[in-house]
C-alpha cells in the first residue's frame, strides 16, 4: 500500500539509482559479527548524505510552486544545509540559511571550514544567530523579508524533516527492503543516527509495513528518549497521513539514547574512536555528531548482546566533511 500511494507524489530525481548495501567485511572479523552498510553517505550531490532523499521531494514541492530561494536553518557544521545550497546552486535557486553554533566553540575551523566552507562555495546566503530555538518563527520571518524584497522563498524544515521530506526515506526503506530479500540473510536489526527524525521516521515506516520483524534502532545525537521519541512518532504519523495510509500496527520507536553526550555537536570518547576504528578497519569515514554516535552505539550494542540473531545493517548518512571542522578532537 505505501508503494503505491508513494507513487503519486512528484520527485527530482537526483540519485541516479540505489544506494549499495556492503559488507565490511574486516570489521566483521574484527567483531565476529557481520556488519552491513547502507552507502547513502554516496548519494551524488556536494559530497553526499542522507539529505537528498529528502531534498528530491522538498525541492519538487519548491519548483511547483514557482519559489526562487530556499531557505532553511541549521548548525554551522549543517549537513543538510551543504546539501541544500549545493541543490539550490544547481537548480538556479537562491538560498539563505539561518546557521547557529550549538557548541559555542570559536575554533576557527569549526567556523570556517568542513561544511561551513562549501556552503560559502555554493554562494548561499548566511545569517548567523545565537540560537534556533524557535526555528519555525525564525524562518517564518525570515521568509517574510524575502518576500517583501520580491522574492519567492520556499521554506525548507530543518533538515528536511517533515512529512514531505520524509517521503525521501519512506522510499529508502523500501529500496533497502529490496536489497534485503535479494541477500536471501536475516538480518537483525537496522541502525541508524536519528536526530531531527525524518530518516528515522521515514525508513521505519516503510519497513514496518514490508519487514516487520526487522528492528530500525535510532541512536540519538542530541535528546533523551523522553524527548526523541515523539519527535518520532508524530513524523511517522503525519507521513503516513499524507500517504494516506494507517501507520502499520508493526511500527515502532526504538530509540538508544545513552551515546549523544555531552550534547549535540559534540563528540564523545565512543564516538572518536567508532570513527577511528571504521577508518582503520574499512577506509569508512564517520562524522562527528552523527553517524560516529550511531556507530558508537552499535558497536556497544554488540557488546551488551543486545541484538538478536543475524548480520546486522548500519545506515551510514554521510557527513564526512565536517572532519575537517573537528581536527582538534583527533
Amino acid at each position: 500500500m505505501i508503494k503505491q500511494q508513494l507513487e503519486r507524489f512528484n520527485r527530482l530525481e537526483l540519485l541516479g539509482g540505489a544506494t549499495a548495501l556492503e559488507k565490511l567485511e574486516r570489521l566483521s572479523a574484527w567483531l565476529g559479527r557481520d556488519i552491513y552498510v547502507k552507502r547513502d553517505d554516496t548519494t551524488p550531490l556536494a559530497m553526499g548524505g542522507n539529505k537528498l532523499r529528502k531534498l528530491e521531494y522538498l525541492a519538487a514541492d519548491a519548483l511547483a510552486q514557482g519559489a526562487d530561494t530556499l531557505v532553511t536553518a541549521g548548525a554551522i557544521q549543517s549537513n543538510h544545509v551543504r546539501q541544500t545550497a549545493a541543490l539550490a546552486a544547481k537548480l538556479g535557486l537562491g538560498c539563505v540559511a539561518l546557521l547557529e553554533n550549538p557548541t559555542g566553540t570559536d575554533d576557527p575551523n569549526y567556523l570556517g571550514n568542513g561544511n561551513r566552507l562549501l556552503v560559502e562555495l555554493f554562494d548561499a546566503k548566511v545569517e548567523l544567530v545565537e540560537n534556533l530555538d524557535n526555528a519555525d518563527e525564525q524562518l517564518h520571518a525570515l521568509a517574510e523579508r524575502l518576500r517583501s524584497n520580491g522574492k519567492t522563498p520556499y521554506l525548507v524544515p530543518i533538515g528536511g524533516s517533515n512529512a514531505l521530506g520524509a517521503l525521501g526515506y519512506v522510499r529508502a526503506g523500501l529500496e533497502l527492503a529490496g536489497q534485503i530479500q535479494d541477500s536471501g540473510l536475516q538480518f537483525a536489526a537496522v541502525v541508524l543516527a536519528s536526530g531531527s527524525a525524518g530518516t528515522h521516521s521515514g525508513l521505519a515506516l516503510a519497513l514496518s509495513e514490508v519487514l516487520p520483524d526487522l528492528p530500525v534502532i535510532g541512536v540519538t545525537v542530541s535528546r533523551t528518549d523522553e524527548a526523541q521519541r515523539p519527535k518520532v512518532q508524530g513524523l511517522a504519523e503525519r507521513t503516513a497521513q499524507l500517504l494516506g495510509v494507517a501507520v502499520p500496527d508493526a511500527f515502532k520507536v526504538i530509540l538508544w539514547d545513552e551515546y549523544f553526550a555531552p550534547r549535540y555537536g559534540e563528540p564523545n570518547a565512543g564516538t572518536l574512536a567508532a570513527i577511528k576504528l571504521l577508518a582503520s578497519q574499512e577506509g569508512l569515514l564517520l562524522d562527528p555528531v552523527y553517524t560516529g554516535k550511531a556507530m558508537a552505539g552499535l558497536l556497544d550494542g554488540i557488546g551488551r548482546d543486545a541484538f538478536g540473531e543475524g548480520p546486522i545493517i548500519f545506515l551510514h548518512t554521510g557527513g564526512a566533511p565536517a572532519l575537517f571542522a573537528y581536527d582538534s578532537v583527533f
